[in-house]
Order: structure tokens, then C-alpha cells, then sequence
């Protein structure tokens, strides 16, 4: 309503806020609830959305585990329950994305939840869409960096990549991006490189066939009892002793090879 004792400057001062703020609301109303991603990663839009509507229902405390990365973190359904003795772990795995796009969210999906320790799997995916071990290398090492200016006393470990029959084509390549991550962890305090290539390999050098689904990519329960029986010991407890790394035995890293193979760093 305009008031007829005003000045005419006073009642167009007066109309011009109410635009304004119903320029706002009208703005806030139609805001998308994620900031539109570049076109090289759009695709990750809705996976984006939804950890941030998950986090505005419950944000994920400060000081936990994070894993990150691909379709081996984002199936690893048990992952909460297989480090239950953790006070917090947190699974940002989205399937199918690879180094390069860890390396691009790693504010969204890493430093934005302060973790103590943070746990990636991500290079397959990067050598199936044509990168080479060196683009993966250099994918992490700008992973490692964005980590390490925001958190510089949280421990990073590297889980290195998997063998699978679906992508034995690849298998030269796997072996060759593994040893290259192993030397450059080799060179870093406070980083793991964690072995999960051999393990996974038979008395042949082939994949375990056991350990993967019917697709012969992913892995099944067994897949995902031997990476939590090869990944515990690499856990970190809390600062206030909450989380003791787990003791690794024979049956919770199944495996046909001496259970020291199971845990060792061995070339890649």
C-alpha cells in the first residue's frame, strides 16, 4: 500500500525495496539446491545433490573416516558396520567416477567433513575411459595436494587398484599405475599405499573369481570381507583411542595365499 503523505521519491524508494525482496524470495524459491557443475563433470550433478541433501538431514560428525571414489566405495554397502569400532565413517563413494573426478570434488566430498583419515579408491575407471597411468598419477598427486592444504595431519591412504576378469585387457596398465602410486606414496609422510591388487590374484596370477559378481567388475560379500580384512590394519583409531585397528585373521581376509600376503606392500 502507498501512503499519500509521502514524497513521490519516498514512494518510489519504498516500491523499489519490495521488488527487491520479492526479486529474492522469488530467487531462493527457484535456486537449484546444488551449484551447477561444469560441463566435463555434469554428470555428477545428481550425485552431488543427493550427499547434499544427506548432509542438510545429518551432517557426518568432524575427526572420522572417509572413504571416497568409485563403485567399489559406493557398493561397499557393510562399510559403516565393518568398521563399527570407528565412532564415524563415511562413505562418499560415487559409482564410476574416476581420479580425476575425486581430484575435482574433493572440497565437496573430503574437506568439507574435517576427517582425521581419508581412504581412496579411484584409477580404473580413468584407465578404461583411455587415461594413462601417468594422468592417474598426476590426478592423485593434485588430490594429495588439495588434501593436504586444507588438512595437513590427516593421513591419506591410497587403495590401490583392483584386478577383475571384466577389464583383464587393462591388467598391464593396472600394474603399471599401481607401481607408479606406490613410488610416489613411497616419497610422502603420513600416506599409505595399500596393496589389494594381489590378494586378489590366484596361485595363477589371475583374478579370484570368487570374490566378484556375476558382471566380473564388482565384487560380492567375499570381495568385500578380504578389502576389509586387508584395509583394517591401515585404520586409524580417534585421538581420544576410540577405533583400534583391527587385528587381521585368516577369516576376515579369505584368502588362498599366506595371510602375511594379504597385508603386504609388496610391487605392485
Amino acid at each position: 500500500m502507498l501512503h499519500p503523505h509521502r514524497t513521490p521519491a519516498a514512494r518510489l524508494s519504498a516500491l523499489a525495496r519490495r521488488l527487491a525482496v520479492s526479486g529474492l524470495l522469488a530467487a531462493s524459491i527457484s535456486a537449484p539446491a546444488q551449484t551447477a557443475l561444469p560441463a566435463g563433470y555434469s554428470r555428477w550433478q545428481a550425485s552431488m545433490d543427493a550427499f547434499s541433501a544427506a548432509d542438510k538431514l545429518r551432517l557426518p560428525q568432524q575427526d572420522g573416516v572417509l572413504f571416497v571414489g568409485s563403485s567399489s566405495i559406493r557398493f561397499w554397502a557393510q562399510l559403516a558396520q565393518d568398521f563399527e569400532q570407528m565412532p564415524v565413517v563415511i562413505n562418499r563413494g560415487f559409482g564410476g567416477s574416476t581420479m580425476d573426478d575425486c581430484h575435482h570434488f574433493v572440497q565437496q566430498l573430503v574437506v568439507q567433513y574435517r576427517p582425521r583419515q581419508v581412504m581412496v579408491y579411484a584409477g580404473d575407471n580413468d584407465l578404461a575411459e583411455g587415461r594413462t597411468p601417468a594422468q592417474v598419477l598426476e590426478s592423485f598427486q593434485g588430490f594429495v595436494r588439495a588434501v593436504r592444504a586444507e588438512l595437513p595431519q590427516a593421513r591419506i591412504g591410497y587403495i590401490s587398484i583392483k584386478p577383475s576378469h571384466a577389464r583383464a585387457g587393462l591388467l598391464p596398465q593396472v600394474r603399471e599405475t599401481n607401481a607408479l602410486l606406490k613410488a610416489y606414496v613411497g616419497t610422502l609422510p603420513n600416506v599409505d599405499y595399500i596393496d589389494i591388487y594381489h590378494p586378489m590374484l590366484d596361485a595363477q596370477e589371475q583374478p579370484r573369481t570368487e570374490l566378484y559378481g556375476p558382471d566380473r567388475l564388482h565384487m560380492n560379500a567375499a570381495g568385500y570381507a578380504l578389502w576389509r580384512g586387508v584395509i583394517g590394519p591401515y585404520v586409524l583409531p580417534s585421538a581420544d583411542g576410540l577405533g583400534k585397528p583391527s587385528v587381521l585373521t585368516a577369516a576376515a581376509a579369505p584368502s588362498s595365499r599366506p595371510l602375511v600376503s594379504a597385508v603386504s606392500t609388496g610391487a605392485a
